[in-house]
């Protein structure tokens, strides 16, 4: 079971301001969704509450501390390690998705085999970031660069990581 982690950051490892994106990218959102589809996504409950919704067709566990709380289309679990024990036991294709946010991030860090990075080539203000991805420990086996256009207004960049 492959653990990836999907993240867009811009280029001051900036991923969101007051619990939303900071940028609007239509590409990426179509390129998340061909990643997460048909997987089990793992996410916090912040992150949970600025999508607003279950994702459709991709098993959504939300990690809170509220033992309690309960989310109609989603698993509860009170810790990253339940909710990677609980995907693992569930159809996943063979990968469990971490889609954040920060602090989700933080932890899954040193647990992750990929990391599928969109890259916005913009510094922006923000109060969540993305920690630093250590060369030592991730090799960049592809890149791919796209400009602006008529739908998405920034420089971006798909990488994609494995864990050396």
């Amino acid at each position: 079971m492959k653990i990836a982690i999907i993240v867009a950051i811009a280029e001051n490892n900036v991923i969101g301001g007051e619990n939303k994106l900071l940028w609007h990218l239509p590409a990426d959102l179509k390129h998340f969704k061909a990643l997460t589809t048909g997987h089990c996504i793992i996410m916090g409950r912040k992150t949970y509450e600025s999508i607003g919704r279950p994702l459709p067709n991709r098993t959504n566990i939300v990690i809170s501390r509220d033992e309690n709380l309960e989310i109609e289309g989603c698993l509860v679990f009170s810790s990253l390690q339940k909710a990677i024990e609980a995907a693992e036991n569930l159809e996943t294709n063979g990968t469990i998705c971490i889609i954040g946010g920060g602090e989700i991030y933080k932890q899954a860090m040193d647990l992750a085999d990929e990391l599928y990075v969109t890259e916005v080539i913009t510094s922006i203000k923000g109060d969540t970031f993305f920690p630093k991805i250590e060369s030592k420990k991730w090799d960049l086996l592809t890149r791919d660069n796209f400009e602006p256009d008529e739908k998405n207004a920034y420089f971006y960049s798909f990488l994609k990581y494995e864990k050396i």
